[in-house]
């Protein structure tokens, strides 16, 4: 009697990271490090000492300064985790190789550079992003809760931060190369998670207003950010190079639904808080939660539903903070065809590019209509820049 040989399971995806900065440090390295589909296999800053500290002992890591560095290295996936003039060009390069690659939010600046990893996914490689936001078990319960409110009319998108400018001075605050300030650090995962809601319909046209009031202020910065302890920046420099630290606006979609955005990174509220509002014709459900990792946070999310004067409230599950960033690389694991218990193979889920574009065409509107041109955002420039941490 003859017995099937069992079948290996696939070898963990090689994995490079772009950056050795916080989000690479607290969140993509260690994550990745505990995955049996993912196998940490570069690491490319242009700090040599960062990428060494992020690259476990022992192991066969290769540590770079650039992209280009890694041309010998074979790699199934990269995470681009780098400041935000450098996606494009380093997700392109990828790409263009044929390396999957998921990019940290704000995936690109303008519609144009969006057009551009368009172009270079289209080489058959897959461009995966998403907010982690997505993956809370607060906002699935409010996802779950939609069905009961009838027709969508109104989305209320706000975080506000007491006091989060991540940097007073550097490439956070400079136009040129963050391409934005609060509406693409903040706002970026807020129309990401509503979007998603709303079932990803087309943004038709934005009124927006930009403030900068919080930069040359001290209570203003992250206490939790060291990037945020140096000096500030000159406030009154040339407007054409500083980014606004308040943005709100009104977006309206292609089904009717109204969004206001107001994402903020400093004010004079006492805790960081999000919070999504959702009205339909037969209810209002509110969710109040402060995403990320911010220490200065609300004790516990909340979610209530308002029904011709009657609030009621919807119990939701205890999770530690940062649960829905373990989801995630379950997620990306899902989509590059590895999901636990599931085939291997090559075939995943599907690539974010045209939820990208969405996002990067609500950008281009949002900062058009505040008299802001994104199109002035210069291109990446011809030689590749060097490969700092985030």
């Amino acid at each position: 009697m003859s017995t099937a040989p069992r079948s290996r399971p696939p070898a963990p995806l090689r994995t490079a990271v772009l950056g050795a900065g916080w989000v690479a440090r607290e969140v993509w390295a260690p994550l990745l490090a505990e995955h049996p589909d993912f196998e940490l296999a570069a690491v490319v800053d242009a700090d040599p000492a960062a990428a060494r500290a992020l690259a476990p002992p022992g192991g066969a890591v290769r540590v770079a300064a650039r992209a280009e560095d890694l041309a010998d290295v074979p790699l199934d996936a990269a995470v681009v985790a780098l400041p935000n003039h450098l996606h494009v060009p380093a997700a392109g390069a990828l790409l263009r190789r044929g390396v999957p690659v998921f990019v940290e939010k704000p995936v690109c600046r303008t519609g144009a550079e969006a057009r551009e990893l368009g172009t270079a996914a289209a080489l058959g490689a897959g461009v995966h992003a998403w907010s982690a936001a997505r993956h809370r078990a607060d906002v699935r319960a409010l996802a779950a809760l939609l069905p009961e409110l009838g027709e969508l009319r109104a989305l209320g998108l706000n975080w506000t931060r007491a006091a989060g400018i991540p940097q007073r001075d550097g490439w956070f605050t400079d136009r040129r190369l963050a391409g934005g300030g609060a509406l693409l650090d903040l706002g970026w995962h807020l129309l990401d998670v509503g979007l998603d809601l709303l079932g990803w319909p087309a943004v038709t046209r934005v009124l927006g207003t930009l403030s900068g009031d919080w930069l040359g202020r001290a209570e203003g910065a992250a206490d939790w950010s060291a990037r945020a302890a140096g000096p500030a920046g000159d406030a009154s420099g040339p407007p054409a190079e500083r980014v606004e630290d308040t943005a709100r606006g009104l977006l309206l979609t292609a089904t009717g639904v109204a969004v206001s955005l107001e994402s903020r990174w400093a004010s004079h509220q006492p805790l960081d808080s999000t919070v999504i509002t959702v009205e339909g014709t037969e209810g209002v459900a509110v969710l109040r939660g402060t995403f990320g990792f911010s220490p200065h946070r609300l004790a516990r999310s909340s979610l209530t539903v308002l029904r011709r004067g009657r609030e009621e409230d919807v119990p939701l599950p205890e999770e530690p903070v940062g649960a829905e960033y373990r989801r995630q690389v379950d997620e990306l694991a899902r989509r590059l065809g590895r999901a636990r218990g599931g085939p291997g193979g090559a075939a995943g889920a599907g690539d974010s590019l045209a939820e990208i574009t969405v996002l990067a065409s609500c950008v281009d509107l949002f900062y058009a209509a505040a008299d802001r041109p994104a199109t002035s955002v210069p291109a990446p420039a011809a030689t590749p820049e060097p490969l700092r941490s985030r």
